[in-house]
């Protein structure tokens, strides 16, 4: 679970909104500004056009950013940095630029994600803005995590923590233990990483953040389920998915709910492996997901055929099969059918067994 830190700050009069913790893909933590309001930017009416365009268009590319846009996003700050830059407006360059490379990050281009956020660095200095420098100093450590330079990663994010502390700023320490905790993950110092993910909830818990608890425990299962403690695994995350249940957090149960029943299954407590299996298929189901029905099921089929239970094994691949053959993958269909007929074998069933044996030639 990592995050990183898209704050707004400017000179000229500005209305800075309060952030919140925001979870988005590769468990980075990324904390954002709400902009909600078509109104946080205020310019004084003494202020040239330019300054309401160049401000329009930085708005804009927030907007797109965290709609999903990163092209739109892209041109739109790039164009708001150019009009900042003609008229040596430097808190709002430094803004730009640390918009520019949350939009690199979350388009997986960290070289141009560190390449803002320094240039971010450059203008704000070591003493100004400390909200703007934790923010790029986060996006550097974070970005070099992921070029798999961890020590460069580790400098920058001490930094960013260091910073954090300074200013009592909770939620920033949370991100920066997280994802400092995944660089050590990476680096295959666990306990260090366990450590460190440890101090951070212990913060998101002082917060009151349900949804920066819910992701934290989960990273910490995760890091137990390397370790191979399926035990503490298992206690984290059931004690995620409680979370996850009273925040109606569907895409994370999902993944949750596949860890608890791999966890359970590992341990050879395949009645409870099941238990989970399903509650993940009745939400995938819910969901309309595929690709996760189509992977509980063949969990399910896995789990009964430990059991002992073929005839439920059967059911369960037999569906898979559908599922397989609906979303159009021959790959998934081929593991479904040697199971099927591993499964048919086994029972006694030869004549179904030779079916799919014609089936996976066929094929």
């Amino acid at each position: 679970m990592e995050r990183e830190w898209n704050e707004a700050n400017n000179t000229v009069p500005l209305q800075i909104p309060t952030t919140h913790i925001k979870t988005i893909k590769r468990s980075t933590i990324i904390h954002e500004f709400d902009h909600t309001s078509s109104t946080e930017i205020l310019i004084p009416q003494e202020q040239d056009d330019y300054l309401s365009d160049a401000s329009q268009l930085l708005e804009r590319g927030i907007q797109q950013q965290q709609a999903g846009e990163f092209v739109a996003a892209t041109k739109s700050l790039q164009e708001s940095l150019a009009l900042f830059q003609a008229f040596g407006d430097l808190p709002r360059q430094a803004q730009s630029f640390n918009s520019l490379a949350l939009v690199a990050y979350n388009s997986g281009d960290y070289k141009s994600a560190i390449s803002y956020s320094q240039q971010c660095l450059n203008l704000v200095g070591n003493t100004s803005d400390l909200r703007l420098r934790l923010q790029a100093l986060s996006h550097i450590g974070n970005s070099y995590r992921h070029l798999g330079n961890q020590e460069q990663a580790i400098e920058y994010l001490n930094n960013c923590l260091d910073v954090a502390s300074s200013q009592g700023d909770k939620r920033s320490q949370v991100a920066a233990l997280n994802n400092l905790g995944l660089v050590y993950k990476a680096q295959g110092d666990l306990q260090k990483a366990i450590a460190l993910k440890e101090q951070s909830l212990k913060l998101v818990r002082e917060l009151q953040d349900n949804w920066g608890e819910e992701q934290v425990l989960k990273n910490l299962g995760n890091t137990w389920y390397t370790l191979g403690d399926y035990t503490k695994a298992i206690a984290y995350y059931q004690e995620c998915m409680k979370i996850s249940r009273i925040l109606k957090n569907h895409r994370n149960a999902v993944q949750v709910l596949k860890n608890l029943g791999n966890a359970f299954y590992a341990v050879g407590d395949y009645q409870q492996a099941i238990q989970y299996y399903e509650e993940r298929l009745q939400l995938a189901t819910k969901m309309e997901d595929n690709n996760t029905q189509e992977q509980s099921l063949r969990s399910l089929g896995v789990a009964s055929e430990a059991l002992g239970n073929y005839p439920n094994a059967i059911n369960y691949y037999e569906q898979c099969l559908e599922l397989a053959k609906a979303i159009k993958d021959s790959r998934r269909e081929q593991q479904v059918l040697s199971s099927l007929k591993v499964a048919c074998y086994t029972l006694g069933d030869y004549t179904k067994a030779m079916k799919y044996e014609r089936m996976i030639n066929k094929e």
